[in-house]
């Protein structure tokens, strides 16, 4: 019952070239090699959130920090700390995502396009960002109910991949990836800090923030409507 909250997409294993040589954080571009595995079609959404709150597997959202334009059911789950996100994958059945499987995913399960849905630039047909004459959220000035842009899926079908929030994964942040893992595991070794990587750009955020290599780093106690969401992960089933 907890699983079927989720609507599971299978993406296939292979390799792929991961990061960019446009900043240094996105460098030196490396081959990972990706397991099949399985990943929610959507950010977790305040409903889904609300459901694990009421089982007793996630701490309450702090209502504090969620005003009313991001409260709505569909909408991504924002004010969720790392370890929060956390919770709520293992009660759902599965994990974070590897920052590796989080852009394999993106890429479509490994192509070359600049964006998860190819390599258009990016606009409100597409992504929910703060770019364009429409402004912050495209003109609603929040994130928007999650899947309301099917023009930026990826070729499996993921929403939301470019904009709308960021997303947590389960890999510390590190500045580059010298001495990254090429098995498409989360890179927990190696980094002195408590940052945690985030993917995907948000709702006010510029456009470069939606490529599919752009990194992010963020608190993992951080507490914000501008901040994270997150989507689950799990291992694909065997055959």
């Amino acid at each position: 019952m907890k699983a079927a909250l989720i609507v599971w997409v299978l993406i296939p294993g292979g390799s792929f070239l991961m990061g960019s040589d446009e900043f240094p954080q996105e460098r030196p571009v490396h081959r990972v090699t990706v397991k099949s595995f399985e990943l929610g079609r959507a950010e977790v959404t305040n409903r889904q959130y609300q459901a694990c709150v009421k089982a007793g597997a996630c701490a309450p959202l702090d209502m504090d920090c969620l005003s009313p334009a991001f409260r709505g059911p569909e909408q991504p789950a924002v004010c969720v700390p790392w370890a929060q996100a956390r919770a709520f994958a293992a009660w759902a059945g599965g994990r974070l995502p590897s920052e590796a499987e989080w852009e394999y995913a993106a890429r479509g399960a490994g192509g070359k396009g600049r964006y998860a849905w190819g390599d258009a630039p990016p606009s409100c047909r597409r992504a929910v960002f703060g770019g364009g004459p429409r402004g912050p959220g495209c003109g609603r000035g929040s994130t928007w109910p999650v899947c309301s842009k099917p023009l930026g899926n990826t070729k499996q079908g993921l929403c939301d991949m470019g904009g709308n929030v960021w997303e947590w994964t389960e890999d510390r942040y590190h500045d580059s990836y010298e001495g990254a893992p090429a098995d498409g595991s989360a890179w927990l070794s190696g980094s002195t800090g408590t940052f945690r990587s985030d993917r995907g750009g948000q709702w006010d955020g510029d456009a470069h923030n939606l490529r599919v290599s752009n990194r992010d780093s963020e608190d993992p106690e951080i507490r914000s409507e501008r901040g994270t969401g997150f989507r689950v992960a799990r291992d694909a089933k065997a055959p």
